[in-house]
């Protein structure tokens, strides 16, 4: 059992100050997910990496409780960056009144190295979209895309094989490049 792993228990089990503890074990994770999300923006942007850690560990210890272990744990931020990275996006988004553009494209290195608010938007209407057809790919491009696990990680977090996991992440990928260019 990981350390981490050993204070989310800890933490559960109402030893508070297993928070105090369990920060600086993930910070620089959460940090370097944060980093991968923003890459490409301009300087000067509201939202840095450390603004988004911070914004999405308030919203996970808001909502505290039920992280299994680490990748559970990660699974969880990723969800909430996701939250805090779509909020900006329609923010940023209102205050242009413009936009509109399609994306061409869903590749991880590009999406992350081009990240517009539109094209947040865009992927998280998609995402939205897969999720009624196959909750489950949907599930595993957030927790790649939005939280920066692997497939070792994801197929932990999820339950699965990691082959199925990789079957997944291709087809979803396959879906979301159609949907978005149609």
């Amino acid at each position: 059992m990981s350390e981490v792993t050993a204070l989310l228990g800890e933490l559960q089990g109402g030893r508070d100050e297993a928070m105090g503890e369990l920060v600086p074990l993930v910070y620089d994770e959460l940090y370097a997910i944060a980093r991968r999300q923003l890459r490409g923006q301009r300087p000067g942007q509201t939202l840095n990496a450390t603004a988004l850690v911070h914004e999405a560990y308030v919203k996970m210890v808001g909502g505290q409780g039920g992280w299994a272990d680490r990748s559970h744990f990660l699974a969880v931020a990723a969800v909430a960056m996701r939250q805090v990275l779509i909020n900006y996006a329609h923010r940023k988004k209102a205050q242009k009144r413009g936009g509109g553009q399609a994306i061409a494209t869903f590749d991880e290195s590009v999406m992350g190295a081009s990240a517009r608010a539109d094209e947040l938007i865009a992927l998280d209407e998609a995402l939205t979209e897969l999720a009624k057809l196959d909750e489950r790919q949907a599930r595993v491009v957030e927790l790649r895309f939005f939280g920066g696990l692997t497939h070792d990680e994801v197929a932990a977090v999820l339950g699965l094989s990691e082959p199925t996991v990789r079957r997944d992440w291709r087809a979803a990928r396959a879906w979301l490049a159609r949907w978005m260019k149609g």
